[in-house]
């Protein structure tokens, strides 16, 4: 080690380089997705293990790894230096894993010292200096020649890294001439060989096919225009020298400009990854535009359209918002009285624009976190665009009178002047939300800043260069004064600048706009017009049906209601508003109470004498003077109502109006009306549901009520049963409003039922018109194959004058060409995918050719069976009888082609198999005799039909062995000259009458030794010839497939695909462009911590029921599986092992996996490459597959039109998928392997990773982060971008939107479409992504266009079926209706497809504050529509996606989805829309967004309402009084109609609706109605009541407490056993507990009112209630696999009980612990508002109804109804809880110590408990039945207290009570644990309950042949192997 450290002080100088942010050298480090070769994959290289502090070392590591097997000697040298590289970086070795690393380093140097010798030198320094020379001469001087340019990058770096090495070893005095010459020359030339992503703008050599694409070079020839842009002004004018390339070098040698962008970044202080990253995403855009109208072929300029086209999309919403503030743009294209500038050339006047497009781009490149505020950024760019603009023309500043300079300068100077302090901003605002659990109303979230910049303040108070003293970067010290250690060095400096201006303490920017406070009334706030007609037409009705002649009595104007809330929901933004805004409001509020008063007023005056209205109208054209007061105020009252209902009769004109800035309020909401047609269409769906809603309401829940109520108002006081407080009330109000009270909620909620039959109807229809399902069968395509080339032709190719000329069988054969080629490569991916078999691929496969063939050559599976029915049927025949034979066989036209293709086949594969001239002429006579025979009519004459048979046979043989491979056909050469000689002897001696014959030779006769001779020259080589043997495979099929196809794919999924595809050729797409011309697009998926692809061991890992994953699949998928096995040859069990590989990824690509997610979307690029040479080939050139062909087989134009089309397709699709977080675990290192292998086998594959390192800044570690774009290579990734981020971006926002944002700057094109890790892609959809991507180029085109869903997942379980069929109709029919005629569609997740240019200067794809933007798809849909985009959506193409398939999984996402709703609830996206949107639209978007979670909150609330009336009815005795009375008897029907009405929605019936029409549009209406049955047989109905509990509960939770959360459902195979103790916790609050509230609730019900009231009329009113309580109590169970197993249940109880013994504590998870459990479910209480706690107190006051109305019925009480009564319950109650509390100490402070005491209290306490029970019972007259009833009674009040204890927390902890709360909270989950589990345990007992229940839930699965039951109860025999696995049964 010595020779290597004696020159360690080169280290010094080389030291604090290293120390620097990664470089964009080799690796550009940092990343961990290095992998290993596959031989030593089990011990990873070094460079692998370094942790994330010692990144700068990774290099140097990497390039010792590369060397090592050329010179171990300075592989050595270079890890030396890496190590003492890491020593310096860190001495104490301190930080995570160093001192691992570095001893590990240590240990193998030490072991290299000795083992590892010097080979071309006597010492280290010559050594590596002879190495380096060496490597130059063999890989860099000689390199271009004989590698790619990729290796060359590789080459360049390695050099780079030697040479730095070398220098720390060796003085620099010695350093050679030579060595210094090669290491200049390097340096010189490694800029050209940088790492690239799609464009190789700067590598040398041969230049690319992308780089010859004439739209690519005159793109960048135009952003290479620097001519006349001005350096900078700091430096003399010599201080620069152009190039002879005119590539412009700074003095200093390091700042170069190629382009603008490189111009722009050095002005501005952008990084050079950031431009780098946005020229080649400029030079693609403007490439793309520009080729789209364009047929050239070479052009070498950009179109002006091009550039100006691009310039008004990029900035439509800066000049908007320039205009909104009534400011002047800044985008200035000359200078105002210049004559310089008037005279610019076109290309200045380019260079202008590009340089504004270009700016806005870096801007948002680097812009991080703030490109969710998109007008922030137009504030940034507005400066900047003028110092750029000022820059150019010499502008003097007027203040100083020095030239122009911009006010951010330097490196890095936009990233830590500009972002950063914004970043801190927000940063302290998300700190200040304290993990979010404070109110949104104490913090400003991304919305806030950003409508900061919506007023002209912004500009004022924050001017430019940006006041950090300004009330928007101004926080309270004093609320959150801890400054996270995250920051880094500039942004903590910042903080502290901030921190110290005493005059900022205290203040803080209040919130912009608008505020979001937990609670209900935002649904009238953001719907008041809604509410406001439900209330008016509730009134009205309820007036009409009360009394029909009666007067109207004036109705109180909501305004005022609504108003108020407008000033009390809005206070707290008071601080942001202008005086205006403040000002409308009261204005508001005060015209409002001013209405209140002038119209009650005024109508009093004119009741005296009522009008009608034909009297009112002809009074006032009569006499106007004469008029009543009240008059003039109801027409001035209802003018600007008139008025708004003319504007929206004409939407054109308020659009107009909106845009106008005329003192607009907000910036966004402006001018969203649809056009005239549209509005009609959803303004009638809403008049005929709104009418039948109204006549409903009125006929069946109003009408009937009416005078049951009038008959209970007239009875009079009834006879009360306990003591009333009110007696003396008039009328019986109590009971009116208990019967009208659920009435009333259902008449709010049932407008949820019409939609969802009214969507379901118009749906179906819209569905029908659309042309979908009207091929869903094998059969409906074997009928309509024949039109579905040329429907193909139309539909997915591109038209063309050439195309219309020729006959009409030259287009047909054609169109079949064309179509061949996708519909095999459609085919070829089935079998690919494992669907179908080899059989059914040759079945299904279509020739590519013709050839010589006279008739279509239609696939297999149409002609199957027509030969062996042809020839059975000929056999028959006489021989007169040839021409009925023909026209048999032309009434079949398939049978028909079958017989030509046949003939002519046979034909041609025997004269090219023969090789001699003389068997060939008998062939050509056979033939002749065939066609002259029928000719003449004579054919059946001339030929034996009977021995037809015989020869089909014999040919079927000799097809057998041409089949077979090339290598073994010799051994079988004699078997087929002997077929074929047997072949042609049945044919002239059998079939032919006369064909002795045809061996006539100019010899005579040929004899029997000549005929042995004959036949035996065959030319067997062709057996290598593919097209050829296809012919023989093909003809071999027509011959012996006997059966019919009609079955083939036997696959169901198979099936849909085809059918599905083939339908859509038949619906309304798009026009067709040319691959080159159609527009460019990404894919983006976000990921995590998802499974990328299952490792052996998760293969074979058992679980508790010894079932593994790959066994499970095995019964799940048999058909898969051996298509599987017959596709890798698999035969054994011992090659399966061998073939791991393809095992996992088979089973990977049946999961919900990375890797099927990026082979899906790859397929796009497959579609597109195969679509663009199709464009390109010339027409003959169709009629063969150039895909199976191998490189060498093509020629140069071949090669060249190959490689022009993979150049396209790199220049239209991109897919990055990007990463939240990269782990540097180890145990995370097979994850990146998989990744890595995903990116080799895809190699235009991209990972986005946000990267951490620690960086020594001011001598203390910081962290920096970085957003890193990585490409795959073949020993690692390589790194091609890296910007620096200003902190951590998931620490602002929501971790998912976050990522997308971080990834989205690597994306490219002019569409995004988002995809998630559950989905999936197939390659015939693939085929019309170019269609769908035109509907961006229509005039009015969508911004965010919907894509139609498949889900994977229904054939798991009944359960996942459940939920497949659910999510199917929502993202088929409800979407269908959503998009039109709603016009509401926003985004519900992915696969939607975004204007990406639209998006990205809007905010970008989705909203990431957190908690409020929880559902952070749908806010882009949101925001999307808010600033005037238009949302729709399409159903000819589609994606796959998974869904959950187990019952907690799909509680969790129900879970989510409503807490997402809550949030959404309390937004200023839902205020806004619902305000904005006109009155129907209204309605729209609140019943399919958050209307729908209120109306199920709303049934549930009926529920209670209902029950809880019923309670106090019959407690208090006044339902026995009422239903006694005879005046009722009567009239009882109506009464128990209304009573029953709201049940119908809780069945579940209603969302089935929309399922049923799905599926009877594409299935046929008798499967769904078959389907419809068995979904009922199977409990769907006690499915959807028990996700009615989730949605009302988690729903209503969120907006009174908040406690939103993300909640990861898991995407693994889902089908096991869950724990009791486990479906405890997760329904515990959520329905359990609701549960057995209302089946008390019903049991005293029943009790207390049996006597008098019939069971009939109990059980028609409760039915449907004790539905819903057996449902949400044991839906769980009966949906749980094995839930009534024994076993399970015994194992179940065990460890229930240890769950809830065990205590808790800091660290204890809650799976764990009932203490830590009860803790975090009561976590939302901690934090909730003084709001949320009175409310829950208030809520929890409704348990005390159950004692006060039941003591007062004990026998004990004797029918007193004194007050005392009841309180002396309290006094028992007070009693037993004392006692409880007694003993509970007693075992805390005696239990250990002082048993004996501890006993004698116990003793004692029985004792008195035995005494006081005796004298109950014999004096006071207490009964068992008391006993039981106070049981009833008490029990909902010891829920009571343990409510009010839980919410008022912090006062019982000050009163030393909560540990009480907290034991009392442990016995009743003990309680409610026993009540549920009891019922289990009983149906535990019978065997055949646990089969029935298998049975119910995997009926969908026995049906694909899963042996469930085996599966579920872990039978798997140990004797169970592969083989026999692959039976399929």
């Amino acid at each position: 080690m010595a020779s290597s450290s004696k020159h360690g002080g080169g280290e010094v100088a080389g030291g604090p380089k290293m120390r620097k942010a990664p470089s964009r050298k080799f690796t550009h480090t940092s990343t961990t997705l290095d992998v290993q070769p596959e031989d030593d994959a089990t011990t990873p290289p070094d460079s692998e293990l370094v942790p994330s502090s010692l990144n700068s070392i990774v290099p140097i590591l990497r390039v010792a790894n590369e060397i090592e097997s050329l010179n171990a000697r300075v592989a050595y040298l270079c890890r030396f230096h890496a190590f003492e590289m890491a020593h310096n970086l860190d001495p104490k070795s301190d930080k995570r894993g160093v001192r691992q690393f570095k001893t590990y380093l240590l240990h193998r140097l030490e072991k290299d010292e000795v083992e590892v010798k010097p080979q071309l030198a006597k010492n280290d320094a010559k050594e590596i200096q002879k190495f380096y020379q060496y490597y130059y001469r063999n890989f860099i001087k000689e390199g271009p020649a004989k590698s790619k340019p990729e290796e060359m990058t590789k080459h360049y770096q390695i050099a780079s890294v030697l040479y730095d090495v070398l220098k720390t070893l060796v003085p620099p005095d010695k350093v050679d001439d030579e060595t210094n010459r090669y290491a200049r020359e390097v340096e010189r030339k490694k800029g050209h060989f940088t790492p690239y992503n799609i464009l190789p703008l700067h590598l040398s050599g041969g230049a690319s096919a992308i780089m010859e694409l004439p739209e690519i070079r005159a793109a960048v020839s135009a952003l290479r225009n620097v001519d006349n842009l001005p350096w900078s002004r700091q430096q003399p004018s010599t201080s620069s020298q152009p190039e002879a390339d005119g590539i412009l070098v700074f003095d200093d040698g390091e700042s170069s400009v190629h382009d603008l962008l490189d111009w722009l970044g050095l002005h501005f202080g952008f990084q050079k990854g950031n431009v780098d990253n946005q020229r080649e995403h400029l030079v693609l855009l403007l490439a793309n535009i520009d080729i789209k109208e364009k047929v050239l072929e070479e052009y070498f300029l950009l179109d002006a359209k091009t550039v100006q086209s691009l310039k008004e999309k990029v900035f439509k919403n800066y000049t908007s918002w320039c205009k909104y503030l009534q400011r002047k743009s800044n985008i200035r294209p000359f200078l105002h009285g210049s004559m310089h500038q008037r005279n610019l050339s076109d290309a200045q006047s380019q260079q202008l624009d590009l340089l504004y497009i270009g700016l806005y781009f870096l801007i948002w490149g680097e812009a991080s976190n703030v490109r969710f505020m998109p007008e922030c950024l137009c504030y940034i760019f507005h400066h900047m665009a003028d110092e750029l603009y000022g820059t150019i023309f010499g502008n003097v500043e007027s203040a100083s009178g020095g030239v122009f300079e911009p006010a951010y300068k330097g490196e890095r100077s936009f990233l830590r002047d500009i972002v950063t302090p914004i970043y801190n901003v927000m940063l302290k605002e998300v700190q200040r939300s304290k993990s979010s659990t404070l109110s949104h109303s104490r913090w400003r979230n991304y919305d806030d800043l950003n409508e900061y910049f919506w007023s002209k303040d912004c500009f004022d108070k924050l001017g430019w260069p940006m006041d950090t003293r300004a009330d928007f970067f101004a926080d309270s010290v004093s609320i959150h004064p801890k400054i996270d250690d995250k920051f880094s060095a500039d942004s903590e400096a910042i903080h502290q600048k901030t921190e110290n201006d005493q005059s900022l303490r205290g203040k803080r920017k209040p919130k912009t706009n608008f505020v979001e406070i937990r609670t209900f009334w935002h649904l009238f706030r953001s719907f008041d017009r809604m509410w406001t007609f439900f209330i008016l037409a509730f009134q009205a009705m309820l007036i009409v049906a009360w009394s029909p002649s009666g007067s109207v009595t004036a109705l109180f104007d909501p305004d005022v209601f609504r108003t108020a809330l407008d000033i009390m929901l809005s206070w707290k933004s008071w601080g942001s508003m202008q005086y205006s805004q403040i000002f409308r409001y009261l204005l508001k509020f005060a015209v409002a109470t001013g209405w209140i008063i002038i119209l009650p007023v005024s109508y009093s005056s004119s009741a005296q004498n009522p009008t009608g209205l034909v009297k009112f109208f002809s009074n006032w054209a009569g006499d106007w003077r004469s008029q009543y007061l009240y008059s003039y105020a109801i027409v001035i009252y209802m003018l600007p109502n008139l008025l708004a209902a003319m504007l929206f009769m004409l939407p054109r004109l308020r659009r107009i109006i909106e845009r106008s800035n005329s003192n607009p309020r907000l910036y966004v909401g402006r001018g969203m009306h649809e056009g005239m047609f549209s509005l009609l269409k959803y303004t009638l769906f809403w008049i005929l549901l709104l009418i039948s809603k109204l006549a409903f309401s009125y006929y069946v829940e109003i009408n009937p009520l009416v005078e049951p109520t009038k008959t209970i108002m007239d009875l009079g006081a009834g006879t009360y049963e306990w003591h009333e407080f009110f007696p003396y009330l008039q009328h019986n109000i109590g009971v009116v409003i208990t019967i009208w009270a659920p009435i009333v909620l259902v008449y709010f909620m049932d407008t949820q039922i019409w939609y969802a039959i009214f969507s379901t109807i118009f749906g179906g229809i819209h569905g029908a018109f659309s042309h979908l399902g009207e091929i869903r069968t094998l059969g409906m395509l074997r009928s309509r194959f024949e039109s579905v080339p040329s429907a193909f032709t139309d539909r997915l190719m591109p038209s063309s004058k050439k195309e219309l000329k020729g006959n009409q069988e030259e287009i047909e054969r054609g169109n079949i060409a064309k179509f061949s080629h996708i519909w095999n490569a459609f085919i070829n991916s089935l079998r690919d995918e494992d669907l179908i078999s080899n059989k059914e691929k040759d079945l299904l496969l279509v020739p590519y050719s013709s050839g010589n063939i006279a008739v279509v050559q239609w696939p297999p599976f149409l002609l199957a069976s027509k030969i062996p029915i042809a020839l059975d049927m000929a056999k028959d025949f006489k021989r007169t009888g040839q021409g009925e034979l023909i026209k048999k066989i032309k009434y079949d036209n398939y049978m028909f082609s079958a017989i030509i293709e046949c003939y002519e086949t046979l034909r041609d594969i025997l004269n090219n198999l023969l090789n001699d001239m003389e068997d060939r002429k008998i062939i050509s006579q056979i033939c002749s005799e065939v066609e002259s025979s029928i000719d003449n009519n004579s054919f059946l004459e001339s030929f034996q039909m009977s021995e037809l048979l015989q020869l089909s046979n014999k040919l079927e043989k000799l097809l057998n062995l041409l089949k077979l491979e090339y290598e073994g056909i010799e051994s079988y050469k004699t078997q087929i000259i002997n077929v074929l000689q047997d072949i042609m002897e049945i044919i002239t001696q059998d079939v032919m009458t006369n064909g002795r014959g045809i061996y006539v030779k100019p010899s005579g006769v040929a004899n029997e030794d000549e005929r042995k001779q004959m036949f035996t020259n065959l030319r067997l080589e062709l057996t290598e010839n593919r097209s050829w043997r296809e012919k023989v495979v093909r003809l071999h099929l027509l011959l012996t497939v006997k059966e019919s196809a009609i079955n083939v794919p036997i696959n169901l999924d198979a099936r849909r695909r085809i059918t599905f595809f083939a339908n859509s050729l038949f619906m309304k797409l798009p026009k067709t462009p040319k691959v080159r011309n159609m527009f460019s697009f990404s894919v983006l998926t976000p990921f995590y911590k998802e499974e990328v692809l299952y490792s052996d061991e998760e293969l074979k890992k058992e679980n508790e029921d010894g079932i593994s994953i790959i066994f499970y699949l095995q019964k799940i998928y048999p058909d898969e599986w051996r298509n599987f096995l017959e596709r890798t040859n698999n035969e054994t069990d011992e090659n399966s092992k061998n073939h791991m590989d393809d095992l996992r990824h088979w089973v990977s690509y049946r999961g919900q996996t990375l890797s099927r997610t990026v082979r899906g979307m790859m397929y796009y690029r497959q579609a597109l490459q195969l679509q663009c040479y199709l464009d390109m080939v010339e027409d003959r050139a169709i009629f063969r597959d150039p895909w199976t062909l191998s490189l060498e087989q093509h020629n140069d134009d071949q090669k060249n039109l190959l490689a022009r089309s993979y150049a396209i397709a790199d220049m239209k699709f991109t897919y990055v998928y990007g990463m939240q977080k990269k782990s540097h675990e180890a145990k995370d290192r097979s994850c990146y392997t998989n990744i890595h292998n995903l990116m080799l086998k895809f190699p235009s594959l991209r990972v986005a990773y946000i990267d951490e390192i620690e960086e020594i800044v001011g001598g203390k570690p910081q962290k920096i982060y970085y957003s890193v774009l990585v490409k795959g290579t073949d020993k690692h990734d390589e790194e091609i971008y890296r910007i620096k981020l200003p902190g951590k971006p998931t620490d602002i926002g929501e971790g998912k939107p976050e990522n997308q944002n971080h990834a989205i700057i690597f994306t490219r094109g002019e569409a995004l479409q988002t995809i998630d890790m559950n989905q999936d892609n197939y390659l015939e959809e693939a085929f019309k992504i170019r269609n769908t991507l035109e509907e961006f180029g229509y005039k009015h085109g969508p911004t965010i266009l919907g894509l139609r869903e498949h889900i994977f997942t229904g054939s798991v379980s009944s359960l996942a079926w459940f939920m497949s069929n659910q999510e199917t109709s929502f993202v088929t029919i409800g979407q269908r209706i959503l998009a039109n005629p709603l016009k509401v569609r926003f985004h519900y997740g992915h696969p939607d497809i975004f204007d990406r240019i639209f998006h990205l200067t809007r905010g970008g794809i989705s909203k990431a504050s957190k908690t409020i933007n929880l559902s952070e798809d749908i806010f882009a849909g949101f925001n999307s529509t808010l600033r005037g985009g238009n949302v729709t959506h399409r159903e000819y193409i589609q994606v796959g996606k998974g869904r959950d398939v187990g019952m907690n999984q799909i509680s969790l996402f129900e879970a989510k989805v409503s807490n997402g709703n809550g949030e959404q609830t309390l937004s200023r996206d839902v205020y806004r829309l619902g305000r904005r949107f006109d009155f129907y639209r209204m309605l729209s978007f609140y019943f399919t967004t958050v209307g729908f979670y209120f109306s199920s909150m709303i049934t549930v609330l009926t529920v209670y309402v209902f029950l809880y009336g019923r309670l106090y009815l019959v407690m208090s005795g006044l339902e026995r009084s009422i239903l006694e009375d005879p005046r009722i008897q009567q009239n009882s029907k109506p009464l128990e109609n209304a009573l029953a009405s709201q049940s119908v929605f809780q069945l579940g019936l209603l969302l089935v609706l929309p399922m049923v029409m799905e599926v009877g549009l594409e299935k046929g209406f008798r499967t769904a109605i078959g389907e419809f049955i068995l979904m009922q047989l199977q409990l769907a109905p006690v499915f959807f009541t028990f996700q009615l509990g989730t949605k009302a509960h988690y729903y209503g939770r969120t907006i009174l407490h908040g406690g939103a959360k993300y909640r990861a459902t898991g995407r693994g195979f889902v089908v096991f056993h869950a724990k009791f103790a486990d479906n405890y916790r997760m329904y515990s609050r959520s329905h359990f507990v609701k549960g057995l509230e209302l089946l008390i609730l019903l049991v005293v019900y029943e009790v207390y009112g049996y006597s008098y009231r019939s069971s009939t009329l109990y059980l028609f009113v409760t039915f449907s209630m004790w539905f819903l309580v057996a449902s949400w109590l044991f839906a769980p169970f009966v949906f749980n696999p094995s839930g009534f197993d024994w076993q399970k249940t015994v194992d179940d109880w065990t460890d229930w009980k240890k769950w809830m013994g065990n205590r808790g504590g800091i660290g204890i998870p809650i799976d764990s612990s009932w203490e830590s459990w009860w803790e975090s479910e009561h976590e939302h209480l901690k934090h909730t508002s003084i709001r949320g706690r009175v409310l829950e107190i208030i809520l929890a006051l409704r348990f005390l109804i159950f004692q006060y109305g039941i003591v007062y019925h004990l026998n004990i009480a004797h029918h007193s109804k004194s007050v005392l009564v009841y309180g002396l319950s309290w006094l028992v109650m007070l009693t037993v809880l004392a006692a409880l509390k007694m003993v509970s100490m007693g075992r805390r402070r005696f239990g250990t110590d002082f048993q004996l005491m501890f006993r004698i209290l116990k003793g004692l306490l029985f004792l008195g408990f035995v005494s006081v029970m005796t004298v109950l019972f014999i004096v006071c007259g207490l009964t068992i039945s008391d006993v039981f009833a106070a049981l009833l009674g008490f029990m909902p009040t010891g829920w009571f207290l343990l409510l009010i204890g839980q919410a008022c927390r912090p006062l019982f902890k000050k009163m030393g009570f909560w540990d009480s709360i907290k034991e009392l909270g442990r016995a009743y989950e003990y309680v409610m644990g026993l009540l549920i589990f009891v019922p289990i345990v009983v149906l535990s007992w019978f065997p055949f309950v646990s089969e029935f229940q298998t049975r119910l839930l995997f009926n969908q699965a026995f049906s694909r042949g899963l042996q469930i039951s085996m599966i579920l109860a872990g039978k798997t025999d140990s004797g169970v192997n592969m083989p026999q696995l692959t039976s399929g049964k």
